[in-house]
């Protein structure tokens, strides 16, 4: 007996740590899984949000009053009309793959009535449009009128390619930057994705932009919470037979 009893208190020990990290294991998984259930009702909420939207009738496109107030949750996908000059000779081709292929984003600053720089996506060319003289028609300086969606800035570059302004390379839509490149004064920190109303031409093709948001929370809060449920399952496990070898021992 003097022999079995460190043994035993051994065991319990180790068994009521087992228990302790065990259940605070299944609290944490099915805190997990909660999280995402409410992070699936958040996202419904923006996806309703966006949706109406895009459906708007359009507003004018924020001026410098407002442009610290912006955010991605409340004006992203706002449906926004813009008037002025389009700069063609400070316009910027961003690699794009689109429904049309491969290609380029035509990104035009266009000068507006109060002095500020609005960039506008106008829309996809393929490689073989990328001179302006092949799209020559629709390179218009007259007065011209821009509905959109508002657009939040593409800071950096695309997965595993940097911009380079100085090569000329751009993977993403980075207004900083390209206003910097550019030489704009009072550049929006935004731009518009054109609709598809056509360009002169033909070229660009507006109206491509993707409203997409992934939506695999509810999937994750299952994986959360079947996890959770394995571990109580292997912990009750451990339990019982844990129950059965005391009992064994006792007779």
């Amino acid at each position: 007996m003097r022999v079995g009893k460190p043994a035993t208190r051994r065991s319990g020990v180790a068994l009521a740590t087992l228990c302790v990290v065990g259940l605070v294991l299944i609290g944490l998984l099915a805190a997990l899984g909660t999280w995402q259930i409410q992070r699936r009702a958040w996202k419904h909420a923006l996806i309703a949000r966006v949706e109406a939207r895009v459906h708007a009738e359009p507003v004018a496109a924020p001026g410098p009053a407002i442009w610290n107030s912006l955010t991605p949750e409340t004006d992203a996908y706002r449906r926004v009309q813009a008037t002025g000059r389009f700069q063609n000779d400070r316009e910027t081709l961003v690699q794009a793959v689109t429904e049309l292929g491969g290609g380029f984003w035509v990104m035009t600053p266009l000068l507006r009535p109060d002095g500020t720089t609005l960039l506008i996506n106008r829309g996809f060319i393929p490689p073989d449009r990328r001179d302006p003289a092949t799209r020559a028609e629709g390179q218009t300086d007259a007065p011209v009128s821009v509905i959109g969606l508002l657009r939040f800035s593409e800071p950096g570059g695309g997965f595993l390619r940097s911009n380079d302004a100085g090569a000329g390379r751009w993977y993403s839509r980075d207004v900083a930057a390209i206003a910097q490149a550019r030489g704009l004064n009072e550049a929006a920190p935004y731009f518009v994705d054109a609709d598809a109303t056509p360009n002169p031409g033909g070229w660009p093709v507006g109206g491509l932009t993707i409203v997409a948001f992934p939506d695999n929370h509810l999937v994750y809060a299952l994986t959360w919470y079947v996890l959770a449920l394995m571990v109580a399952g292997a912990l009750a496990y451990t339990l019982v037979d844990a129950r059965r070898s005391a009992r064994r021992r006792s007779t």
